[in-house]
């Protein structure tokens, strides 16, 4: 049986939902845009009918590659808006509006941002069979999370760049936005932002939440 992450409970409350409501109570977003494949989106319509979040405004099908996603989530956006543009991945429900507000200020000044981490551990090179080949310096190297941000016109034309090449190699913004010859100011999260990939994600997720990690 598969493991559908984004409907997976983290304290009551769906990984999904933890998601859009950090950004529906940041004080620096206007409006939401969801995308999301078929399993999610007749709960996320019922949402945006219902108006169980304020800040909802559209749904949209996803693509094949997560560039494709983000492609059909921008076009989404009013052609006539030119703030910051967000874009989180759903799975980091313990992301916080303090992260998101900070991360979308930096953007407004420096023109894009991004959440992340330093990496503490201890980095190798392994080969095709498995083996320890290399050590390589972690001085410097920082692992990519989201939300990550850019100006309007500068997400549009990443975005744009990506739809020229193959998708599947750009993984993240701050990758097409470097592309774009754009610099990307890193911002720190203080706080835990877990991916959930595994079903054991959800279970130190919650721990995390327990302890004060995220929003409650």
């Amino acid at each position: 049986m598969g493991f559908d992450k984004l409907a997976a409970e983290i304290a009551g409350m769906s990984v999904l939902e933890r998601s859009i409501m950090a950004f529906d109570e940041a004080t620096s977003i206007e409006g939401i845009i969801v995308v999301t494949s078929s399993a999610n989106d007749q709960q996320v319509r019922d949402w945006c009918a219902s108006g169980r979040f304020s800040k909802l405004r559209k749904v949209v099908a996803g693509g094949a590659e997560r560039a494709d996603s983000v492609a059909a989530g921008v076009a989404a956006v009013d052609v006539n808006f030119n703030g910051v543009i967000a874009v989180h991945d759903a799975a980091r429900p313990l992301i916080t509006t303090v992260a998101i507000d900070e991360v979308v200020a930096a953007a407004s000044e420096c023109g894009a941002a991004t959440v992340a981490r330093p990496i503490a551990d201890t980095l190798k090179r392994v080969n095709a069979e498995g083996v320890v080949v290399d050590s390589v310096s972690r001085d410097g190297m920082w692992a990519m999370e989201t939300p990550q941000c850019a100006r309007a016109d500068w997400m549009r034309e990443a975005v744009a760049l990506v739809s020229e090449q193959d998708s599947g190699t750009i993984t993240d913004e701050v990758t097409a936005l470097q592309a774009a010859g754009r610099a990307v100011k890193v911002v720190r999260c203080s706080t835990p932002n877990l991916k959930i990939t595994f079903p054991g994600d959800v279970e130190l997720a919650e721990r995390m939440l327990a302890s004060g990690g995220g929003d409650a």
